[in-house]
């Protein structure tokens, strides 16, 4: 028999009381911050991680009754133009342009190629999140036109499929390539794939040729009217330099720079 003397009866009393001490420390605080029970501990978590938000979808074509297959320019009687931008070129060009016409609270409405969206897939998600509208302007931008009835519809449904592969949407308007307006085919074709008008325009910038920043900004503010769809590209500096007085003067004339989903409602 083990005889038990006060001394050890001290020391096995500390003892036991660092350990309740001990285990209630292991066992952590609650969301409270009061301390778990040591005889019943919770159970051991890995710490959480939100996932980050997924972006919402993107806006998908309307159908605007009463208007015709393909939309040239918007309502003569409201004080609004519509900047559209081929999508192409230089990833950086296309930052400075987005940037300038946020600077001057103006949305635009790029259609964008398929090819340059595979390049630079972020782009999908900064133009929309500018507040601006995202189209479609075949996958290889190519004459669209002149293609067989396969090839047409492979160029139109492979870029409606790269946008919603990145936005969950087809994009707002499908604007034929090499081409101010679409043929019978090509309107038959967007259609099928979902997009109810074909956007073009009735004021070219005529940017793409390298005029200068001063004919390009001549050639967009003589022509345009209340209503108009402004044909313009990423890509081109002159574009870039042009861009703000273009805006500043549509403004000093009353004429909000709108995207052509908000010039067409």
């Amino acid at each position: 028999m083990v005889r038990v003397t006060p001394t050890d009866r001290r020391t096995a009393l500390r003892t036991g009381a660092g350990l309740l001490a001990a285990g209630a420390l292991t066992a952590g605080c609650g969301p409270n911050g009061a301390v778990a029970h040591p005889t019943s501990p919770s159970p051991t978590h890995p710490p959480s991680s939100s996932p980050p938000p997924t972006p919402s979808a993107a806006p998908t074509p309307r159908s605007y009754p009463g208007q015709p297959a393909q939309l040239t320019h918007g309502p003569r009687t409201h004080p609004r133009v519509a900047l559209t931008f081929h999508g192409q070129g230089d990833p950086a060009i296309a930052h400075a342009l987005l940037t300038a016409a946020e600077k001057h609270g103006a949305h635009l409405t790029v259609l964008a190629v398929g090819t340059w969206l595979d390049e630079h897939p972020d782009m999908a998600r900064r133009i929309l999140d500018g507040g601006h509208d995202l189209g479609n302007h075949t996958q290889r931008h190519l004459a669209v036109n002149d293609m067989s009835e396969a090839d047409a519809r492979s160029e139109i449904t492979a870029c409606a499929d790269r946008l919603r592969h990145l936005t969950g949407s087809i994009g707002t308007w499908f604007r034929p390539s090499r081409a101010p307006l679409a043929s019978p085919l090509v309107v038959r074709l967007a259609r099928s794939a979902g997009y109810p008008h074909v956007l073009s325009y009735d004021v070219d910038s005529l940017d793409y040729t390298r005029p200068g920043a001063d004919a390009v900004r001549r050639k967009v503010l003589d022509e345009v009217r209340n209503g108009s769809v402004v044909s313009m590209h990423f890509g081109y500096p002159d574009t870039v330099a042009a861009l703000p007085v273009v805006l500043e003067e549509l403004a000093r004339r009353g004429l909000a720079a709108v995207t052509t989903t908000e010039l067409f409602s």
